[in-house]
Formats: C-alpha cells, structure tokens, sequence
C-alpha cells in the first residue's frame, strides 16, 4: 500500500542523498548476531496501527522458531515516518528491520542504507513480478515483498438504490462511469455522483494507464505527462467536475472528499484494497458499501499496483537475523496471519484468497483480478523531486485556474528537467 505526500496514502521520497554519507561510509558484511543462546532484540520499524496486532503475532511466531531473539515492534505515524527514518539513518539508530514504499525505496537503496536479500532463499516467483521488479535495485533484491494493493471503484448501494440505478460492473467503460456519476448527482440535497478527488494512485495515475499513458517511462528517465493518452486520463476528472457530477477542488479541500463518501454525499469512491477493513469497520457506511471493478478507458480498466517491503538496515548490529525476520515477516506463515486479519493483501502467492474470505460481505476478488492488467507504480530514483511539480501543477489544473492541456505540458517540460538533473 502507498500512503503519501505524493498521492493521499504514500510517502514523499526524503532529501536523503545529503545526509547518508554520515552513516554509511562502510556497510558491516555480516552484523556482530548472538552467539547461540544469547538474547538478542531485533526492532522493527512500522506505520499502520491497524496492522500492529498482526504484526506483533508475526514477530512472536519468529521467536518461536529463534527463541533466543525478541522483535520490538516500533510504531511511528505515517506522517512522521520516514522524517523519523532519515533521522534514525544519519545517526546511526535506524531499526534493524523496517518497512519501505516504491517511491522511497531506490533513493535508500542507491545509499547504501539497505543490505540486499539475495541470499535469504527468496524465490521472485511467489510475489508478483510488480513488486519484485519495485524492489529489485542494480539487480539485487532488497526488499521482501510484503502486501500489495490494486484499487477499485466503492459505492453506496443505499444511494444507487434510492435513485433506481444499476450498481457499477465489470465491463463499464469511462462513459457508463459519466452517465451514472450524472444520474447520481442532486444538486438540491448537495449530493454528487463521484468525488474526481486529486489523487494519483486512487485516481489519475489509473486513468492515464487505462487512456492507453504512462505517468513515467519503466526504467524511469521519461516523463509521460506530454502525451494526449496522458491528457485523456487528467481530463476524465476535471470533465466529471465541470459537469457538476463532482465536488469542486475547493470543495474537497474544505471536507476530505472520502468524507463526504463516508456521510452519504458522495455516491462512488476509488480506493485501494487498503480501505476494505476501515470500511467493514466503519457503522455509517460497512452495510451501506461494496467494491467494483474500475471502469474501462480506450486501452482497458487497469489498476496501479504498489505494495510495501520489509528491508533491512545494512548497519544493523544483527544483520543476519535482521535478514531472517525480513524474509520471514513476508513469506509462507506471516502471509496466513496478515490474510487472516483482513488489513492488507498478502504479497506471497496463493494467500490473496485468504484474505477475500475474510470480508465475504464485500466483491473483494476485483483486487485481486485487477493484477492481471496492472501497472506498476511510477518512481524514479528520486520520486519526490516531481513529484512535488506534479501536485502543484495538477492543483491549479483541478481548481480550474489552468487548462489541462497546458498544465499537463507544463508539468512534462518541468518534470523532464528533474528527471534528467537525477542522472547528473
């Protein structure tokens, strides 16, 4: 799951590069682990509070099998994350084992701060290709993936019903989503069809791929904002809010716009698979709310893909056992436990089902058939260098104060500059 500065739920890559030389001039081969039967305490650097349960059952089931080691799990809000993180980097205090995004994770990598995985037994084949690609960096392995997520299209049955119209399906296209998001649209009670909130991977970075673009080239050097595929999928949204089918810019910067979902103003909400347990938790909406596949542009309906990793400190004092958790908090035994409490999808293939049954009342399978056209992610070496251009640009764009077609050629001519100044 990607939770952020860059879109609503990911993490803003960090000003890293000025800062790890006074860390990492000399990575430890191999750690200074326990001898055999000396206690040893591993820390574990994580952000979701609603997955600490289950994490903190991953880490006593590691201890059974090593009883000598202890994982402390350290918790630290999303927002303070990784400010947190480059902190603990530079002085020498960073958890042996923490989590890591795709947009963050090659400015770490690319400094030396993570130790590879290669060694660890772990076979690509049992995680999706996406995210071993996301965490492979100079052909090495440094992340073990641990979940991932796709995105899909929520709505308010009460609302779809009130107003006799048909619940979203698979094979709608972008037109069926217009035509419905209109019928659902009530200016007199202040109810919309759709919130088109500016979002990348709950909304437009989805869009463009299904217009047939591409936010960022693969190997990351190529902005794709230029491109009229590009165009199509940024004008999807400020099309729904300039026909009134959505709240206004200022609308959904005055109430978050999931909000106004949650209250029954908003008829449909993209989100990602990460939302299915906080809405099964939720009383206003957990009957009211069930899941879609997203509509269809000219070149299909895909889904961004993203999932996080555990990673490894390369200056661990137990880098060995440090290494063990990692692969072991994202394989065969850990992944039944996240499945079975229904926060996250597992990585590990043939335990996505798992966490399917463990909400029946939702159509959780369109996340787990969105993989078969899913996109990966964009990063860059350095993600948060346009990232921040793309957010103030696509803000003026979605208030309307400039066009699409000239913010997006905006946007493309000064992303290129930052993508081309990382090669530098």
């Amino acid at each position: 799951m990607l939770r952020s500065a860059i879109t609503r739920r990911g993490a803003a890559a960090v000003a890293l590069a000025a800062t790890a030389a006074l860390a990492l001039s000399a990575c430890s081969d191999s750690g200074s682990d326990a001898g055999d039967g000396e206690a040893v305490t591993l820390e574990y650097g994580v952000w979701d509070q609603k997955q600490e349960a289950a994490m903190k059952e991953i880490a006593a089931a590691f201890t059974e099998e090593h009883p000598e080691v202890t994982v402390k799990l350290v918790t630290t809000p999303y927002k303070e994350y990784f400010t947190k993180l480059q902190t603990s980097v530079s002085g020498g205090s960073a958890p042996d084992v923490f989590w890591m995004n795709g947009p963050n994770f090659q400015l770490y990598a690319s400094n030396g701060v993570l130790a590879p995985l290669d060694d660890q037994g772990i076979d690509p084949a049992d995680y999706p290709q996406g995210l071993v690609d996301l965490y492979t960096y100079d052909g090495e392995l440094y992340g073990a993936p641990k979940d991932f997520d796709t995105v899909g299209l929520w709505y308010n049955t009460e609302l779809f019903d009130a107003a006799g119209v048909a619940y979203p399906e698979a094979g709608w296209t972008w037109d069926d989503l217009k035509a419905t998001a209109a019928k659902l649209t009530d200016p007199a009670t202040g109810q919309f069809g759709i919130a088109a909130s500016q979002f990348g991977q709950e909304n437009y970075y989805n869009s463009i791929a299904q217009a047939g673009g591409e936010v960022i080239s693969a190997d990351g050097t190529e902005s794709g904002y230029g491109s009229p595929e590009a165009l199509a999928g940024i004008e999807l949204w400020t099309d729904l809010i300039a026909a009134g089918s959505s709240p206004t810019a200022q609308q959904m910067t005055d109430t978050n716009p999931e909000d106004l979902f949650f209250s029954g103003k908003v008829a449909m909400f993209q989100n990602g698979s990460w939302a299915a347990g906080a809405y099964a938790d939720n009383p206003d909406i957990a009957d009211k709310v069930n899941v879609a596949p997203l509509a269809a542009g000219a070149d299909g309906n895909q889904s961004v893909i993203h999932g996080l990793a555990n990673v490894v400190n390369a200056e661990s004092d137990h880098l060995d056992l440090a290494k063990q958790f990692a692969a072991f908090a994202s394989g065969d035994a850990a992944s039944d436990i996240m499945a079975d409490s229904g926060t996250v999808i597992p990585a590990f293939d043939g335990k996505q089902q798992a966490w399917v049954d463990a909400l029946p009342q939702y159509d959780l399978q369109v996340y787990i058939d969105a993989l078969e056209t899913a996109v990966a992610y964009p990063v860059s070496k350095n993600t948060a260098a346009w990232t921040s251009i793309e957010i103030e640009i696509l803000s003026q764009v979605w208030a309307g104060s400039i066009s699409p077609k000239d913010g997006l050629q905006q946007l493309a001519t000064e992303m290129q500059a930052a993508l081309d100044s990382e090669s530098e």
